[in-house]
């Protein structure tokens, strides 16, 4: 926006006919913000290429949860990013509050929050959470890889001695019984993979660790317009819905597709032999070439790659400037979103 008179009369005096030049305090910030971005995005592009290179994702995984230096640089960029450069306060509705406007319950809600980082929903009273991550950024989040989780029978015990089973869990977390939690959720984690079949395989785990009738909450970025990947949603939908889920809610946020699936029976329906519904769960980013993903210009202050949605939204703040997705589009932060289907109470 162009300043006034008065706002150009003092802009000259202090900025020598340049008043569009930022004070050296924010292009400070705003560097040490790329160079933040650039750790995290790298991360995301290795993990890729190196999957078209050698197409083993188990291998590709489990070289990458040992490369302890990298993941705590991950973790670091993360946390600096969240504590000093993105916004505190959210115009529009933020993914947290999202989703507890869904999880209206008389008891405690027993979440699990997966790739949780911070562990967003630890101040909510009403949750009993539990945070996971490869690299947590906090204590009180639990160190596990949900990939290689081994599940274990159900719990025959009372409601109150479920909930003193989990918080005396162990760190790391290895295993967990089946059908433990009201409530699982993938905040911007099923993008992160390299591979449409370890998504599957944690829908699928989210399957098993809940109880009937629980929630499995999806929030994955994208700044396009409402209709531009409706058939992606509609393949998640389709492919999730195959493992005895049923979809009940579906907002589209300016940055992100939202998404609300019941557990509808205990036993996963998925026939993969007549369907490849792990394919079906595939992002943009799939179809990109190894040039596409080693083309950049760390020099320049672009924001390009769908992958900085992953960093912006993945937290309750959004960021203080729009934020470009892949398709070149810039949108503000606070555009309204998009409901379908009305939301059903969490049965405790």
């Amino acid at each position: 926006m162009e300043p006034g008179a008065g706002g150009r009369s003092a802009a000259r005096g202090q900025g020598a006919g340049h008043p569009s030049t930022p004070p050296p305090q924010e292009q400070e910030r705003k560097l040490e913000q790329e160079k933040l971005s650039g750790v995290v995005k790298s991360v995301h592009r290795r993990l890729r290429k190196k999957y078209r290179e050698v197409g083993d994702f188990d291998k590709i995984w489990r070289e990458h949860c040992e490369d302890e230096e990298t993941l705590c640089e991950y973790a670091v960029a993360m946390k600096n990013l969240a504590d000093n450069h993105w916004a505190k306060t959210c115009e529009g509705e933020g993914r947290i509050e999202w989703c507890c406007r869904l999880l209206q319950a008389s008891g405690k809600i027993r979440l699990l929050d997966v790739g949780s980082c911070f562990n967003p929903f630890l101040k909510f009273e009403e949750f009993l959470t539990v945070g996971i991550d490869i690299v947590p950024a906090v204590e009180s989040v639990y160190k596990c890889d949900f990939l290689n989780l081994q599940l274990q029978q159900p719990l025959q015990l009372a409601q109150d001695a479920i909930d003193a089973f989990l918080k005396q869990l162990k760190n790391p977390i290895d295993s967990l019984p089946g059908e433990l939690f009201h409530v699982v959720v993938f905040s911007l984690l099923l993008s992160y993979f390299p591979s449409p079949y370890q998504r599957w395989i944690c829908c699928k785990k989210a399957h098993e660790l809940l109880v009937l009738n629980g929630l499995l909450l999806i929030i994955t970025p994208d700044s396009s317009h409402q209709n531009r990947h409706a058939m992606m949603m509609k393949s998640w939908k389709i492919a999730i819905e195959s493992l005895g889920f049923k979809r009940f809610k579906y907002s589209k946020f300016s940055h992100m597709h939202l998404m609300a699936f019941r557990k509808i029976s205990l036993k996963t329906t998925s026939d993969l032999v007549s369907r490849n519904y792990p394919g079906m769960l595939y992002i943009p980013q799939d179809f990109n070439s190894i040039e596409d993903e080693e083309y950049a210009n760390p020099s320049c202050y672009v924001r390009s790659d769908i992958e900085d949605e992953q960093l912006a939204y993945g937290f309750t703040e959004l960021p203080d400037a729009p934020y470009d997705s892949d398709s070149g589009e810039s949108q503000a932060s606070s555009i309204p979103f998009y409901e379908l289907e009305d939301p059903i109470l969490l049965l405790s």
